[in-house]
């Protein structure tokens, strides 16, 4: 093993022991939380590194990398986690099997167009808009990005609807400077009405590395990390 294998089995098993605790203290099971490596910036090696450990769910935020690291590993499950642009939506689809960002009816027909041209069913997630829990100033570069929860039940239907697509839940990232418990709290509050009129969109996409906790005890179904658990990133190239 080399040292940044051993370098990224001990961040694993200590992101594990995290989540694990998460999940005792919400009264819950660690198999109800899928870990999603968020690999931005980090090399195919460190994926294939993560694969050997038992980490199946990979996500990435920008489509250049999306379609240049998922060849190399097709065993995995790929998520798309960025904001993506319309014209980007056949490659992502290509390569993909989660797109987590859904935050327009303009991208619901990119990706459903994509889809029936990919032969594939692509599970879609809604981005919420947690904007009134903290500050999200764009001028400021701490836009989340995402919907408004108002704006939810109609941008479902239309997922629901179109060919091509699997309506899967939401997804959010805390606003800077919210209290993520508050944040997660009232993601939670839109994923429960989702499901009331979708009853199979249960993933909650919330968690990162220094808000996995709250995400958890808030019904976060999948976490996505990237610095716990590869480290500080490397510059883009």
């Amino acid at each position: 093993m080399t040292t940044r294998e051993e370098e990224l089995r001990v961040k694993l098993a200590e992101v594990r022991e995290r989540i694990e605790k998460a999940c005792q203290e919400a009264g819950r099971r660690p198999d109800e939380v899928t870990l999603v490596a968020i690999t931005k910036t980090f090399p195919v090696s460190d994926i294939r590194a993560l694969a050997a450990l038992g980490v199946q769910d990979v996500g990435e935020n920008r489509e250049q990398e999306l379609k240049a690291k998922a060849p190399d590993c097709p065993d995995l499950t790929w998520h798309f986690v960025g904001q993506l642009q319309s014209k980007k939506a056949r490659s992502v689809v290509r390569h993909a099997s989660v797109v987590h960002s859904v935050d327009r009816s303009s991208l619901v027909e990119a990706l459903s167009k994509a889809a029936v041209a990919e032969e594939k069913t692509l599970r879609c997630l809604i981005q919420v808009s947690l904007a009134a829990y903290g500050s999200d100033d764009a001028a400021t570069g701490a836009s989340r990005g995402g919907v408004e929860p108002a704006a939810v039940p109609e941008l479902a239907a239309e997922i629901a609807a179109a060919d091509g697509l699997e309506l899967g839940g939401v997804m959010a990232v805390a606003p800077l400077g919210a209290d993520p418990a508050e944040a997660f709290t009232g993601l939670q509050d839109v994923a429960s009405r989702l499901r009331s009129d979708h009853p199979g969109a249960g993933w909650i996409s919330a968690g990162m590395t220094g808000d996995l906790e709250a995400a958890i005890a808030h019904g976060a179904t999948h976490v996505r990390l990237g610095r716990a658990l590869l480290g500080t990133r490397p510059p883009l190239g």
